[in-house]
C-alpha cells in the first residue's frame, strides 16, 4: 500500500494541513502588528487589549463550538472555521478603526477556538481508528506553518509595506491548505470521539469532572508557556540579558526550533514511555532550565535555558488533547477552549506582569506555568498512547511442486 493511497497517510495530511493553517493565520497577523499600530494610530496599551480581544474570543467560544460540534461535526466545522479565518484576514487589513479591530479579533478568537476544536478531534480519531500515533507531528505543522508565515511576511515586506497586499498573499495560501485538507478528512461516523466507557454524557446538565478540569489548568499553563515565550524571548534578551539587536530575535528561532524539532519525534517517545511520562519529565524540564537561566543571566544562559523550555514543553498539548478527546467532544472542546484562551491571553497577561515588575519576573511566570503543568500531570489519567503498527508484509505466493 502506497502513501498515497493509504487512508491513514491521506488523514494524516489533510489534518496536518489545518494544523499548519491555523499556525500560519496566527503568526501572520501576529507579525504585522507594528504596521496595524501605526496604520490605527494605536498606543502600547491598546495594543495589549487588541491581543487580549483575541483571547476573550476564544474564553466565551465553549459554548457556541459545542453547539457547533454536535450540529456540523468535526470535518465540516474545521473546513468552514479554516475559510473563514482565512478571510478574516482581509478584514483586518481593512479595518478603518481601533473598535472595528477588536471586533475582527474577537471573532479570530471565536473562529481559532473553532478549528482547534474540530483539528484535534480530527487528528484524535486518526490516533483511535487507526491506532497510531500522530498528534505531535501535527503539532509540528502548526510552528512549521508559524515559522512559513515568518518567511512570508519577510519577504513580502521587503517588496511592499502595505498590510492588505501581504494578507492577500497569506490568504490564497491559506485557501490552497484548505484544499488539501478537503481531500482526506474523516467522515463524521470515524471522527466524532466517543465518550469514555462508563461515562454518560451530560455535559449539557452538569459540571465538567474533576479529570477535564485537570487538563484545563494543564492546557492552560502549558499553552501560556508556549505562547509567551516565542512573543517575548526576544525582549527579554535584548533588556534584559544585554543580547545586541542581531542576537535578540535568535530567542523566537531557538524556541521555535526546539519545539518543531521535539514534536517531530515526540510520538516515538510517546509510545516508548506513555503520555504522563512524556508530559511530566518535559514540564518539568521546561520549568527547571528556564529557572536557571533566569537565576545565571546572560545571553547564553537565557538561549540554552530557552532551547530546553521548547523541548519541554513541546509534546504537552498534544498529549493533553489526545487525553482530552478520550473524554468525549464536549470534553474536547472545553480543553481546547482553555488551550486557544491561554495561547492568545497569555502574552499579554506575561506584558502587564512584565509592566509591574520587570521582565525578568513576566519570565519567572513562564516559568511558574510551567511547573503547574507538572502538577496537573499527576493528577490526569493517562492512557496508553497507540502502539506502533505492524508492518504490512505481502501474503507468500504459493509454492510450484
Amino acid at each position: 500500500m502506497t502513501r498515497l493511497h493509504d487512508p491513514f497517510r491521506r488523514g494524516q495530511l489533510a489534518a496536518a494541513a489545518l494544523f499548519c493553517s491555523l499556525g500560519f493565520q496566527y503568526a501572520t497577523w501576529a507579525a504585522r502588528i507594528p504596521a496595524v499600530k501605526t496604520d490605527l494610530g494605536l498606543s502600547p496599551s491598546e495594543v495589549g487589549v487588541l491581543l487580549m480581544a483575541a483571547g476573550v474570543g476564544a474564553a466565551v467560544s465553549f459554548p457556541l463550538v459545542a453547539w457547533l460540534m454536535r450540529r456540523l461535526g468535526s470535518r465540516r466545522l474545521a473546513l468552514l472555521s479554516q475559510l473563514c479565518l482565512a478571510l478574516l484576514l482581509l478584514a483586518l487589513a481593512a479595518a478603518p478603526d481601533y473598535r472595528t479591530a477588536l471586533l475582527v479579533m474577537g471573532v479570530d478568537g471565536v473562529l481559532v477556538g473553532c478549528l482547534n476544536v474540530a483539528m484535534n478531534a480530527q487528528g484524535a480519531a486518526l490516533e483511535a481508528r487507526f491506532e497510531r500515533t500522530t498528534m505531535a507531528r501535527l503539532h509540528a505543522t502548526f510552528s512549521a506553518g508559524s515559522l512559513l508565515a515568518a518567511l512570508v511576511a519577510s519577504g513580502m515586506t521587503a517588496f511592499t509595506e502595505s498590510v492588505a497586499a501581504h494578507f492577500g498573499v497569506a490568504v490564497a495560501l491559506l485557501l490552497a491548505l484548505g484544499a488539501v485538507a478537503r481531500t482526506g478528512l474523516l467522515t463524521e461516523e470515524t471522527a466524532a470521539p466517543a465518550p469514555a466507557p462508563g461515562r454518560k454524557k451530560r455535559w449539557s446538565r452538569s459540571l465538567p469532572s474533576a479529570l477535564t478540569l485537570w487538563m484545563c489548568c494543564a492546557m492552560v499553563f502549558g499553552t501560556v508557556a508556549e505562547g509567551a515565550m516565542n512573543d517575548w524571548s526576544a525582549l527579554y534578551l535584548k533588556d534584559v540579558a544585554g543580547a545586541s539587536a542581531r542576537l535578540a530575535p535568535l530567542g523566537i528561532a531557538v524556541v521555535s526550533g526546539a519545539m518543531l524539532l521535539a514534536r517531530l519525534f515526540a510520538d516515538g517517545r510517546r509510545e516508548r514511555w506513555g503520555d504522563r511520562r512524556v508530559v511530566l519529565l518535559g514540564s518539568a524540564l521546561a520549568a527547571t532550565a528556564l529557572a536557571c537561566a533566569l537565576l545565571a543571566g546572560g545571553v547564553l544562559p537565557a538561549l540554552i535555558g530557552f532551547a530546553f523550555v521548547g523541548l519541554g514543553v513541546a509534546a504537552v498539548t498534544p498529549c493533553v488533547y489526545a487525553a482530552a478527546a478520550r473524554q468525549g467532544s464536549d470534553a474536547l472542546t472545553l480543553v481546547a477552549a482553555m488551550g486557544t484562551t491561554g495561547l492568545l491571553a497569555g502574552p499579554p497577561f506575561i506584558g502587564f506582569l512584565a509592566d509591574a515588575g520587570g521582565l525578568a519576573w513576566g519570565m519567572a511566570a513562564v516559568a511558574g506555568s510551567a511547573a503547574v503543568v507538572t502538577l496537573c500531570a499527576t493528577r490526569i489519567r493517562w492512557e496508553p498512547a497507540p502502539a506502533p503498527a505492524a508492518p504490512v508484509t505481502a501474503p507468500e505466493p504459493p509454492r510450484v511442486p
